[in-house]
Parts: C-alpha cells; structure tokens; sequence
C-alpha cells in the first residue's frame, strides 16, 4: 500500500511552527518593563522591624486566656 505524501500538510505544519516562534518573541520583546515602587522611609530610620508587642496584641492575647 503506497502512502501519498502531502507537501501543503508540512507547508502547514512550518507555518505553524514558524508563527509560534514569531508570537514568542513579539512577546518577550513587547513585555513594558516592570515600575517597581519605592519604599517610603519611615520617620525613625531606628525603628525596629518585624515582630512588635503592642497594648493591642496585649489585649488580643488577654482574650485568649480567658
């Protein structure tokens, strides 16, 4: 049984190919650089950061030994 080779079908599949890789790289050229925000300095550049007991945690914490 002979198989019949179609040439339009790997035109095709070519086109295919060669568009996704164009789409890619419009893609990854067009992308706007991202604007990063800048921080805001605090009022006391001393100030500690992370973790900080307050009267509210101290009252939060109160309810929840009762």
């Amino acid at each position: 049984m002979a198989q019949h080779h179609n040439p339009q079908r790997r035109l095709f599949l070519r086109t295919i190919g060669t568009g996704t890789v164009a789409a890619g790289t419009i893609l990854a050229i067009g992308q706007a650089p991202l604007v990063q925000a800048k921080a805001t300095p605090s009022t006391a550049p001393d100030a500690p950061r992370g973790y900080r007991e307050t009267d509210h945690i101290r009252r939060y914490y109160a309810t929840l030994c009762d």
